[in-house]
């Protein structure tokens, strides 16, 4: 990823942050070691992209232990995050857990933790404005192209809309200049130049 042979782009599904809460998804690793790791991969690439997966209301969770996702999000500064609040699942075997979390809180606790995130990825992508990035182009359309930077995976990440460019191709690399975001997307104006 570092010399630009792969995409910078990981989707790690994190889960949690709490050690028991991971231990009882029988998840191996610890929020301490995840966020070494974060910074390891951020030293090494600059611009690796990093998406997950967290769950709130996992059977036993208390409030303190999920506040302590919140801290690892603030901490990890994850570019794209997904969170899913816990529901029982037919022969799951943590349907026999102890201390459901009921529906309510499992859902508010989801709603909070998104609510930081969008805050967190609105900064991470207003980071990019006046940068220079290479687009895949998805389509053409009146509007303009509608394309995908590295950090952009298909139908889950946002785009990178760019209303000048009605001669891109579809299909095809273009050098852009980030001019503005909104959450998950950015805007975009091209560059001319020989290469993307």
């Amino acid at each position: 990823m570092a010399e630009g042979k792969i995409l910078p782009y990981l989707d790690v599904p994190f889960q949690h942050a709490n050690s028991r809460i991971l231990k009882l998804m029988k998840r191996p690793a610890s929020a301490e070691n995840n966020l070494e790791r974060i910074r390891r991969w951020r030293e090494i690439c600059p611009d690796l992209t990093i998406r997950s997966t967290f769950i709130t209301g996992f059977p036993g969770e208390t409030e303190q232990e999920f506040e302590e996702l919140p801290q690892f999000l603030e901490e990890a500064r994850l570019d794209r995050v997904g969170c899913f609040s816990y529901s029982p699942v037919e022969g799951a075997a943590a349907n026999a857990l102890p201390d459901p979390v009921p529906e309510e809180i499992r859902e508010e606790r989801k709603a909070r933790l998104m609510a930081l995130q969008e805050d967190i990825s609105t900064q991470r992508l207003e980071a990019k404005i006046g940068r220079e990035i290479v687009v895949l182009v998805d389509d053409v359309d009146e509007e303009g192209a509608i394309a995908r930077s590295e950090g952009d995976a298909p139908d889950i990440d946002g785009l990178v809309y760019v209303p000048d460019g009605h001669d891109m191709e579809v299909g095809k690399f273009y050098r852009v200049r980030v001019t503005d975001c909104d959450v998950p997307d950015l805007y975009a104006e091209p560059v001319y130049s020989d290469e993307p």
